[in-house]
């Protein structure tokens, strides 16, 4: 801008005239090097005899010169004072427009192909942790830094285990986001797709210490893979999202356990009611799939060990119920189901039939009339597209996920893919949507990478380049069963390779010992694998840690 001004300055003192039609020579002048460039002059409307229109710069092609590091545009000679001024405004315009699109630009010629990764969950970082940065160099965006192992949050919400072994950091994941030069993590939320230009717009997590808020950016990408996630259904029932926790991220399960802890010491200072104690403690949860029934167990062994123990002037007050609007863990076989009601019930856990209408502050109604006080509130009835996938422009398959074809392209632009639950099969495909599973995300995760190798060998590593490529065979998923905790060191384990089919079901404790095994293999790192193994014994010998911090 201070050298702008300059040119401004010398073009006064010089004077000129501005043309009608003709492109002029206009010169930008830096230290001794001198660039030209042909730039349609501006048009004069006769009026008023004044200039009554002058194009914004960011209407023109601007060039951008790069000398010594210094990048600005070319100047024009005005005929007046007030052309001046709507031209230092426009540039002014441009800079901010400048500024608020900064980003990376397309790679060159010679450069490693870039791949832009949205989301942070287990498809994207499973993506992450394979992907071949010899051939590629990668770009991750999320408003998170970590992945979040969430078969094992619920036991952070009770103090089984801590917060931070359930989160993995990115950079750990894939080291090259911390160490390579053209690759890079940022913390933002993806908000926008232009898959013409290869480009995608940001917005940075907004804390106040930016130069500008909201700090927006653009990244240009040769191939884009969508992993964005998805986010929990409330089928608009009123209050839910003002009153009820969910269990999806690390702090959702920090509010539950600082709302949990909270209503325990509460209930115990003098004058509280008895009404207002069984209310504050009465734990509610709605959804009856493997996160709400383990959340379940999980809070009737804290009850039964911890708060018997460490609240026995209210130990008689606190109750969960569990409300499903049909059976628990429809997924299951039926005697896992049967196991599961018969386990929970014997725990104290109250299940209950009923559809939620209303969501109040201090109780829920339910479709027949039935009204719940309730002190601490966790929605878990499954989950679905997020607003971020609702407004890209992209083939839709059925829940208004991303829609893919077999090899998990976005048919009808190039360069993009998704995967994961923001993401399903078209129906010309012939294959059912895939249900929004750990293990489903993993798969493709682990899929996309052998497919992006394949690629990469070839030289389709660039935009545009792989149109037409043979990529092998598509995508199959087979799935290896479902676990799932009840509490009291009891599990459910089921084989089976579809709710149809005949296979192995197991229940009780062998069960316990197979999902915990299995779940602490699956733990990415070697760090927090020690963490969990840790926990587990410490929470076993000394009990569950009912510290409230924050």
């Amino acid at each position: 801008m201070a050298l702008a001004r300059i040119a401004r300055a010398n073009l006064r003192r010089s004077g000129g005239a501005l043309g009608s039609s003709a492109h002029e020579k206009d010169m930008f002048s830096v230290g001794g090097y001198t660039s030209r460039s042909n730039i349609p002059s501006h048009k004069t409307f006769e009026s008023d005899r004044k200039i009554s229109y002058v194009p914004r710069i960011k209407e023109q092609n601007y060039i951008n010169f790069s000398m010594r590091g210094i990048s600005g545009t070319p100047y024009h000679h005005f005929s007046s004072a007030s052309t001046q001024t709507v031209i230092e405004e426009s540039e002014y315009e441009f800079e901010s427009d400048r500024q608020r699109y900064a980003g990376l630009q397309p790679t060159k010629p010679g450069e490693k192909p870039r791949v832009v990764v949205i989301g942070t969950g287990w498809a994207a970082c499973r993506f992450l942790k394979g992907i071949d940065t010899r051939i590629y160099d990668v770009v991750c965006i999320s408003p998170r830094n970590h992945m979040v192992f969430t078969p094992l949050l619920a036991s952070t919400c009770v103090g089984t285990l801590e917060f931070r072994t359930v989160a993995e950091p990115v950079s750990r994941i894939q080291n090259s986001l911390a160490r390579d030069p053209n690759s890079y993590f940022f913390l933002a939320s993806c908000t926008g797709i232009d898959t013409g230009k290869h480009e995608i717009y940001c917005k940075a997590v907004n804390n106040g210490g930016l130069p500008q808020e909201p700090y927006q950016f653009k990244v240009a990408y040769d191939k884009l893979v969508i992993a964005s996630g998805s986010e929990p259904l409330t089928f608009g029932i009123k209050g839910v999202k003002e009153n009820a926790f969910f269990l999806r991220e690390v702090n959702h399960a920090q509010e539950i356990r600082k709302r949990l802890l909270l209503n325990l010491m509460l209930s115990e200072n003098p004058g509280i009611s008895e009404e207002d104690k069984k209310r504050l403690l009465h734990c509610v949860v709605i959804g009856g799939g493997p996160t709400g029934v383990e959340f379940s167990g999980e809070l009737s062994d804290f009850i039964m060990r911890d708060v018997q123990e460490r609240y026995t002037h209210v130990k008689d007050y606190i109750h969960v119920t569990l409300i499903e609007a049909n059976e628990i863990l429809s997924s299951f076989d039926v005697s896992l189901r049967q196991y599961a009601t018969k386990h929970l019930t014997k725990s104290g856990v109250r299940l209950m039939r009923g559809v939620v209408k209303e969501v109040h502050p201090k109780k829920i109604i339910l479709s027949d009339g039935t009204e719940v006080p309730y002190g601490l509130l966790v929605w878990s009835t499954g989950v679905g597209a997020s607003e971020f996938v609702k407004t890209l422009d992209l083939p839709k398959s059925q829940g208004g996920r991303i829609g893919v074809d077999d090899w998990l392209r976005v048919p009808s632009v190039e360069d993009v893919f998704a995967l994961g639950d923001c993401a399903g099969f078209l129906e010309h495909t012939g294959r059912p949507v895939l249900p929004a599973l750990a293990q489903v995300a993993e798969r493709q995760g682990k899929f996309l990478v052998e497919l992006f190798d394949e690629i990469g060998n070839q030289n389709g590593g660039k935009a545009y380049s792989a149109k037409g490529m043979p990529l092998g065979e598509p995508f199959v998923y087979k799935h290896l069963g479902s676990m799932a905790s009840v509490g009291g060191y009891k599990a459910l384990v089921d084989l089976r390779q579809s709710k149809d089919s005949k296979g192995l079901s197991l229940a009780g404790f062998v069960s316990w010992m197979i999902w915990r095994s299995a779940y602490l293999t699956r733990v990415l790192s070697w760090r927090n694998r020690f963490y969990v193994a840790v926990n587990w014994a410490t929470t076993l010998v000394f009990g569950r840690d009912n510290s409230r911090i924050g």
